[in-house]
């Protein structure tokens, strides 16, 4: 009971890019820069593809087969069988920001941002660097809009090396990478009874329809299934077949050791409702104890995914033991000061 089966996490695809960025102009940005990439790309994103007047894509005849849409809003199609009292589907992008606090970048200085795509988004990648690039040259992002241009982009293999497919010369966007599913993820070294967990940005994973404000494994689990479960089925024409209910009850037998974590509020500002936006949630390391052997996949595919809320923000963003965050930088690093 509770098993998961490995074919079934398979059904899941992405691929995932860092974007290096070189600014052209003085760029001040706030720390945490997931808000503002995830932001101004959305600004220019529609300005980009959209062809309607009344610029309203809940009432647009386009609206099922429109770039926009899918990626940024992401509506429940007709006849789904899941989230059918919703509005919007998860969506299928991951905007990893950079974890340095660092607020002002000089002319000539270096920015990279990672984005991870899911299933058919991977195929409207042309439209990031695309609108990356506009945002760059024409609008520019932060306190006076600085500029930037994108230098290259690079693919990320199942290893973790980067592989250039578009650069600033050729400006031509190459096809060698290609889709990675749960089967190419390295997960022969992590230890099956104990695991260190990093949250590194703010985490938002609810029970019972509420936050909760600490990182409890099968809350966790839960959260991993849903993400995991709807990401398949919206964006990969996939339903993940796996024992929901067993699963979650395996996982209440895995202990939370040595939690020291912290909630950080974090506010972003919502054009769309003209309002801020409380966004916290708890950073910080913990320690799992228990039989991991069957929750490990879940775990690799969710530290390349993400869980919880916000995700296009980068917000759920967790490292394994395994793996190492940047150098020199501790989890909530780049969530001192204001947004």
């Amino acid at each position: 009971m509770g098993e998961i089966p490995i074919e079934e996490l398979k059904k899941i695809s992405f691929a995932s890019f860092v974007f290096h960025l070189g600014a052209t102009t003085e760029l001040y940005l706030p720390p945490y820069k997931g808000s503002t990439l995830r932001g101004a790309f959305g600004i220019v994103f529609k300005d980009t593809v959209c062809v309607m007047d009344h610029r309203d894509c809940d009432r647009c005849i386009l609206r099922l087969k429109c770039a926009y849409p899918y990626i940024f809003d992401t509506p429940i199609p007709d006849g789904s069988s899941r989230m059918r009292k919703y509005t919007r589907a998860p969506h299928p992008f991951v905007i990893e920001p950079p974890l340095e606090s660092r607020t002002f970048y000089e002319p000539g200085s270096s920015l990279s941002f990672g984005l991870t795509l899911i299933g058919k988004a991977i195929d409207y990648l042309p439209y990031f660097i695309y609108t990356f690039d506009r945002l760059g040259q024409h609008r520019g992002i932060g306190m006076g809009r600085g500029r930037f241009e994108i230098e290259r982009v690079t693919w990320v293999d199942a290893g973790g090396a980067e592989k250039t497919i578009y650069d600033s010369q050729k400006k031509v966007l190459t096809n060698s990478f290609h889709p990675l599913s749960f089967s190419q993820l390295p997960i022969s070294s992590l230890p099956p009874f104990t695991i260190s967990v990093s949250f590194l940005t703010p985490t938002r994973i609810t029970y019972n329809g509420e936050l909760h404000t600490t990182p409890e494994f099968h809350v966790v689990i839960r959260n991993l299934l849903r993400r995991l479960s709807n990401l398949s089925y919206f964006h990969c024409g996939e339903e993940l077949k796996l024992d929901f209910k067993g699963i979650i009850e395996r996982a209440k037998a895995i202990e939370m050791r040595d939690g020291n974590v912290q909630w950080h509020d974090w506010e972003r500002y919502s054009a769309r409702q003209d309002t801020r936006m409380k966004m916290g949630g708890f950073v910080g390391k913990v320690r799992y104890e228990g039989d991991l052997t069957d929750f490990l996949p879940l775990l690799k595919l969710g530290e390349a995914l993400h869980v919880g809320k916000g995700t296009g923000f980068g917000l759920g963003r967790y490292a394994l033991e395994s793996r190492r965050p940047s150098p020199g930088s501790q989890p909530g690093d780049a969530l001192d000061g204001p947004p």
